[in-house]
């Protein structure tokens, strides 16, 4: 179900009088999740990106402290209580004193404004509630973003290069928790722009925003399977892109490469899986789906741009094939998911979402399919995973912006 700003504020108000930290003064920092239609995993890989901002949020209520300190409460996560600690005194990146609460994350943005120089020399009080599901729709990059981009703004801190934001929101995932995500959730959210779809071009280091041809009826769904998955730290994700990596030494005396994505001839292509295939075919599968979905790539902008919604969704799903069959990165769940989608008329295509394992599969449909696909969805994935059927939910997106910040007023007035 969609929550609205207004109901975001009611609970943010509720919680506020549970807290007692004080909702007087504070303003409103809304962070979107993110879909992407191309290249999941292509990120740390090296690939163009292609993806939109999608209505499923976290907000933040903040404003700024008087003194370092900075107390942070989630009603997501009520257990963990009021993280509470001075700019500076947070626990070493990768203890085991963060590995079990969400504080982690505002614990890293300190860490890594206080190494970047850029020291809070203010602190916040901030209350957050979000309704992204867990897994394939960039919650933990949404909430890095929203409290990094807070504790800046009520330090009265401008960062010219949005880059910048994207290279501190990354690294507190890195350095600091020890989640090996590349910049494709950061990107996708911090530029997404409602309506449109963010390309990505890492040589350059540039975003460029396609519109959705005309007339075009297209619905982004998230079926959310109700799996917890694991931070990439601990899941199938950071072993994949060692995968990746390692491949790429493997082959860079030879061919003079730095990432997968840097091959693009099938002539070079062909060469490394006649030479590679027999000793190392998990490798030679990995680049099999970075270097089809590269061709994927251009064809799916130009249909987006032409509004050609079969054809994109065509072109999604081939990808989905490539990441189940040759990148190894999915899971029984989202595949159950995506069976089912494929039976709905209308459904243009689908696959999974995110890091890989559990989570989220996505889907694009008409607009007029959305509520077949779920009811398909009520109907057989119960029957499925019996032990699920309180936990998947169904997401109809719309494409929205990916930062918004408005004045905190009482709900009701």
């Amino acid at each position: 179900m969609t929550t609205t700003d207004k109901q975001a504020l009611e609970t943010l108000a509720r919680i506020s009088g549970e807290t007692g930290i004080s909702l007087e003064g504070c303003r409103i920092r809304r962070s979107s999740s993110r879909f992407c239609l191309g290249v999941e995993h292509g990120d740390y890989n090296g690939t163009e990106l292609f993806g939109a901002g999608t209505d499923r949020f976290i907000w933040t209520a903040f404003k700024a402290r008087r003194d370092n300190r900075i107390r942070v409460f989630s009603a997501n996560f009520p257990d963990d209580g009021i993280i509470d600690f001075e700019s500076g005194k947070t626990p070493p990146p990768r203890s085991e004193a963060i590995a079990d609460t969400w504080g982690r994350f505002i614990f890293g943005v300190d860490h890594v404004l206080l190494r970047s120089g850029l020291n809070p020399v203010k602190g916040m009080d901030a209350l957050i509630y979000g309704n992204i599901p867990g897994g394939g729709m960039s919650r933990s990059a949404s909430l890095t973003l929203n409290l990094l981009l807070c504790l800046l703004d009520v330090n009265g801190t401008k960062i010219d290069d949005p880059f910048q934001i994207v290279d501190m929101a990354q690294a507190v995932e890195n350095d600091y928790i020890g989640s090996p995500c590349g910049q494709l959730d950061q990107i996708m959210i911090l530029f997404a722009k409602k309506g449109l779809g963010t390309h990505y071009l890492p040589e350059k280091r540039e975003i460029r925003h396609v519109p959705l041809g005309k007339d075009s009826d297209i619905r982004l769904v998230s079926l959310d399977t109700g799996t917890v998955r694991p931070g990439l730290e601990k899941s199938t994700y950071k072993i994949r892109r060692a995968e990746c990596e390692e491949f790429a030494a493997m082959l860079a005396p030879d061919y003079g490469l730095t990432r997968l994505a840097d091959i693009k001839d099938k002539k070079t292509y062909r060469s490394i899986l006649d030479r590679h295939t027999q000793s190392h075919p998990h490798l030679c599968a990995r680049l099999r789906y970075i270097f089809n979905a590269q061709k994927r790539f251009t064809r799916m902008l130009d249909a987006w741009s032409a509004g050609d919604i079969p054809t994109v969704g065509a072109l999604f799903r081939a990808d989905g094939r490539g990441l189940r069959d040759d990148y190894d990165i999915s899971g029984p769940e989202l595949e159950t998911m995506c069976d089912i989608a494929r039976t709905v008329d209308g459904v243009y295509g689908e696959r999974m979402l995110g890091g890989g394992d559990k989570g989220a599969s996505g889907v694009l449909c008409r607009e007029d399919s959305v509520n077949p696909l779920r009811e398909a969805v009520e109907r057989a994935f119960p029957r499925a995973y019996p032990e699920l059927k309180e936990k998947y939910a169904v997401h109809s997106l719309c494409l929205v912006d990916g930062i918004t910040v408005f004045a905190y007023s009482a709900p009701g007035m």
